[in-house]
This record gives structure tokens, C-alpha cells and sequence, in this order.
């Protein structure tokens, strides 16, 4: 038993004495990167950490005194790179989110604000249409059935709560590290899996609400009230589900394609459960009623 636990211990401490090898050796390679990048310009290092992959450049630039990291974030914002300054700048805790606007919040002029904005308010606001010409679309099955009319609103929220609190915890695990681009099959997984939970809760809900809150509504012949409720409860979850599974998506998409996730993710988001809302609604209605 004696000689067990000393080969056990001497594997460990052998164990150990490897891994401060690899480590002394890993931090004697950081150090000489490090010395090779400060022989460059300050413009030819900006070019540089463009180019250079995230996390090795995060660890050399730890090994930089903070005011010469300052100057090239400032040079990085100077050449139009925001996008990889602000990444850079969260992972050495200069910032504390990837959703903080470039440069300060307060310092920045209006016009930059409203141009950083715009863009994507004007089109997708232009998109929005879609959802009122859906809604003309299905104005039978209104008329039909007015109790449809109260629970649209509903619909929406739903999808735009759940969405969003998807979309912020991935942009916050983005900003730490703790997921990647490569990862999004994982996190549409274990966003689909939480949205199903939350969809069958809010389903649950929705359909009691129905059933107690509306019972003196008047319904076609033929047509039950728990009938009515069944249908907007699997609207409200396969519109949760679906926008979970997107606001857990949109963030990665837009960190792929170097986009800012605080200003694509939030107004995309609205717009397309304000669209896919309207349109899961009324099919599913449609179905489970067989209104025309």
C-alpha cells in the first residue's frame, strides 16, 4: 500500500513538474512575440492585431504596459476597426461588455449615435410592414373570431421576452469567452432545450387564462371555448421556441459577419418575431380551428 501512494505521489508531482514546464514554456514564446511586435510602427501593430487570432493576441497584449494597449485600441478605432477594438478591449477588461457603444457614451456626438443606428431602425421598420399586411391577410378569420384579436399582443411579447433574454446571455457568454463562433450548434441545443420548458409553463398559463378569463365570449356554433384555448397555447409555444432559438442564434451570426451585436441584435430580433409571431399564429389557429 506504501509503494502505491509513493508512485502516486511521484506521478503527480511529476504531473505537476510538467505542466510549470509547459507553462514557463508557453509564457517564454508569449514574452517573444511580445518583443518582436513592439519593433513595429504603432500603425503596423494595429494592422497586426487585425490579423492576429483573438486569443493570442489577448495574451500578448497582457505582457504591455496598459497605456501602450490604449493608444492601439485608439488606433484600431481610428482605422475603422471597432468591431475587433471592442472585442479586444472586453477580453482585457477595458470595457465591461461587447455591448458598449465604440469610444464613451457620453462624449460621443448625437450624429455618431444616430449613425451607428439608422441604418438598421429605417429598414427594418420598412420590414414591418410584412406584419400589418399579414394581419390584412387573416382578417376573416378575425371577424370570425374576435377573442383572436386580444391575444395577438400576447404572441409577441412572449416571442420578444424570450428572445431577447436568449440574445443578452449569449452576447454576455460571447464577451467573456466563454462560447465562440464554432459553437452555435451547442447553443441552438441547449436554447432549443430551455425554450421547450419555458413554451410549455407559458403555453400552460396562456390556455388557463383562456379558459377562466373568457368564458363568456361569444364562439361560433360548433366551436368550445378549450378548443380556442389549445390553439393560442401551441401558437404561444411554437412562437417561444422559435424565438429562443433565434436569440440565442443572432448574436453568434452577427459576431461572425463582424457586427455589432448590441446594435443588430435587439431591432433584427423584434422584427422577425413580429413577423414569424403573426404568421405561426393565425396558420395555427387556422389548423387546430378549421377557420377559413
Amino acid at each position: 500500500m506504501a509503494v502505491m501512494h509513493y508512485a502516486a505521489g511521484a506521478a503527480a508531482e511529476k504531473t505537476e513538474r510538467n505542466t510549470q514546464h509547459k507553462t514557463a514554456f508557453a509564457q517564454r514564446d508569449i514574452l517573444a512575440v511580445r518583443n518582436a511586435f513592439l519593433k513595429y510602427s504603432l500603425d503596423e501593430q494595429a494592422a497586426l492585431l487585425v490579423k492576429m487570432p483573438l486569443a493570442e493576441a489577448i495574451a500578448m497584449l497582457h505582457e504591455i504596459p496598459l497605456r501602450h494597449v490604449q493608444s492601439l485600441l485608439d488606433r484600431l478605432d481610428e482605422r475603422g476597426e471597432e468591431v475587433c477594438m471592442r472585442h479586444l478591449a472586453n477580453a482585457l477588461g477595458l470595457i465591461c461588455s461587447e455591448a458598449e457603444p465604440a469610444g464613451h457614451y457620453l462624449q460621443n456626438s448625437v450624429f455618431n449615435h444616430v449613425r451607428e443606428r439608422i441604418g438598421w431602425i429605417v429598414g427594418l421598420a420598412l420590414l414591418g410592414i410584412v406584419s400589418g399586411l399579414i394581419i390584412s391577410h387573416y382578417e376573416d378569420t378575425l371577424s370570425q373570431l374576435v377573442l383572436l384579436a386580444i391575444y395577438m399582443p400576447v404572441i409577441a411579447a412572449a416571442g420578444g421576452n424570450t428572445g431577447s433574454q436568449a440574445a443578452t446571455l449569449v452576447v454576455r457568454a460571447l464577451a467573456m469567452e466563454e462560447i465562440h463562433c464554432r459553437d452555435w450548434a451547442r447553443v441552438v441545443w441547449k436554447e432549443f432545450r430551455v425554450a421547450l420548458v419555458i413554451a410549455a409553463v407559458l403555453a400552460t398559463v396562456i390556455v388557463g387564462r383562456v379558459l377562466v378569463f373568457s368564458d363568456s365570449t361569444l364562439l361560433p356554433n360548433g366551436m368550445l371555448l378549450s378548443d380556442v384555448a389549445l390553439a393560442i397555447g401551441i401558437a404561444i409555444a411554437l412562437q417561444v421556441v422559435l424565438s429562443t432559438t433565434v436569440g440565442g442564434v443572432l448574436p453568434m451570426i452577427a459576431r461572425a459577419l463582424k457586427l455589432d451585436p448590441a446594435v443588430l441584435v435587439s431591432p433584427v430580433l423584434a422584427s422577425v418575431v413580429d413577423i414569424t409571431g403573426m404568421i405561426i399564429y393565425f396558420t395555427t389557429v387556422n389548423a387546430v380551428l378549421g377557420l377559413a
